[in-house]
């Protein structure tokens, strides 16, 4: 994160950030050092840290006692270190939809990714060596508490490389294809229009444009955009 077009995806949301000091936040990761390090930087930018677990049972007590308004989980938890913390994630998702998840990982893991990405608003996955930029950090839980989908960039290029005969993405024009691969790089109507040279105008007719071709049904603006990325993450 922080170098120009390396930036995760973003979906769902205008990109204004409003004032969200406060924040209720629990952390689950076992790594002593780094959940410690991870508390004392949310706390120094405004975030009331109200738990900290080392194993995703301790995660569920304290999700269900503290009612936080995000959880930054890591993907890998004792006692196996397999995907104890993605189950987690995905119980916390069921039980409390309006809680923002944002998933941790040290690798990319592409089906447990668009598992959890598909679970609807207010969620995120980034790879941890891609952590590079605070401000861009700070800005990503910002969002995903917002409701926002943060992708990271990675795992947008590992669904590219991989992408199916079946293209759900054939209905769409070459420049409707470039507007929607600027949407998934989480850039808005402003941005992409800038990056295209062409007029914002241009560009919300290019969106309303897609989501018409491929056929999401009429919902809030901001869930047909998360929903319109995911289809081009999807894509093969």
């Amino acid at each position: 994160m922080g170098e120009q077009g390396s930036r995760p995806a973003r979906a769902g949301g205008n990109g204004d950030r409003q004032d969200m000091t406060g924040l209720r936040v629990i952390l689950a990761e076992d790594d002593v050092l780094l959940r410690e390090g991870l508390a004392s930087l949310l706390e120094r930018s405004g975030f009331e840290v109200v738990g900290q677990a080392g194993d995703a049972s301790r995660l569920l007590a304290l999700v269900r006692d503290q009612a936080p308004e995000l959880v930054v989980v890591d993907i890998r938890m004792p006692p196996s270190h397999s995907t104890e913390g993605l189950e987690a994630a995905k119980i916390i998702r069921y039980e409390r939809p309006e809680i923002g998840i944002l998933v941790l990982s040290a690798h990319v893991e592409v089906d447990h990714a668009l598992g959890l990405l598909g679970g609807g608003r207010g969620i995120g996955y980034l790879l941890k060596s891609r952590v590079t930029d605070v401000a861009e950090f700070i800005d990503t839980l910002h969002r995903i508490a917002k409701g926002g989908s943060v992708v990271d960039p990675a795992l947008v290029a590992e669904l590219v490389a991989a992408r199916h005969r079946d293209d759900p993405l054939a209905v769409l024009s070459p420049r409707e294809r470039e507007v929607l691969a600027l949407m998934a790089e989480g850039r808005s109507n402003a941005g992409i229009a800038r990056q295209l040279w062409v007029t914002e105008g241009t560009v919300e007719k290019h969106v309303r444009s897609i989501l018409t071709k491929l056929n999401l049904e009429e919902t809030a603006d901001d869930h047909r955009r998360v929903l319109a990325v995911l289809t081009f993450l999807e894509a093969r």
